[in-house]
């Protein structure tokens, strides 16, 4: 074998190793991830405004500034958990990273800040969450908004 023609393999074989296969989150699995998350950061943050900050129920029901405070902490702690770790716990069980969608590296604070409200706004309008039925890369609204993409994690293997 010629000298040229061993350098075009490995030329051939470096290439496709830098190629990054990247595989989209599949939509039952987000929203099976926005439920897990639901329970084990929003419904504590809730008990905690409603029974320790507010005192009853009936005082965070009668509160127009409880609910946005516990949507506000939740808002913060999700940002927070995006932009150190890419994923919520919620995330982490379904094995989604929320990644920036042309580097593939984690969002920072502001941008999962901004990537959570516009998932309000998504939630709201309903359009927004059905946005990934119609795209090869899932991307919701709030997805697009960002320039964010969720994607599957590959688990290291444990011996």
């Amino acid at each position: 074998m010629r000298f040229r023609d061993i350098k075009k393999n490995k030329k051939r074989k470096q290439q496709q190793q830098d190629t990054i296969t990247v595989r989209y989150a599949h939509y039952p699995d987000k929203i099976k991830a926005f439920i897990t998350d639901m329970f084990m950061i929003y419904a504590p943050i809730l008990y905690f405004i409603t029974y320790v900050v507010m005192g009853s129920k009936e005082q965070f029901q009668s509160s127009q500034l409880a609910p946005f405070m516990g949507v506000a902490l939740y808002g913060l702690i999700y940002a927070l958990l995006i932009a150190k770790f890419g994923q919520t716990p919620g995330k982490k069980a379904y094995d989604i990273k929320v990644v920036d969608d042309t580097t593939y590296k984690n969002i920072g604070f502001f941008r999962a800040f901004i990537r959570f409200f516009a998932f309000l706004f998504s939630a709201t309008i309903l359009l927004g969450l059905l946005t990934p039925f119609y795209r090869k890369d899932k991307k919701a609204l709030h997805d697009i908004i960002c320039s964010t993409v969720e994607i599957y994690v590959d688990k290291p293997l444990s011996l």
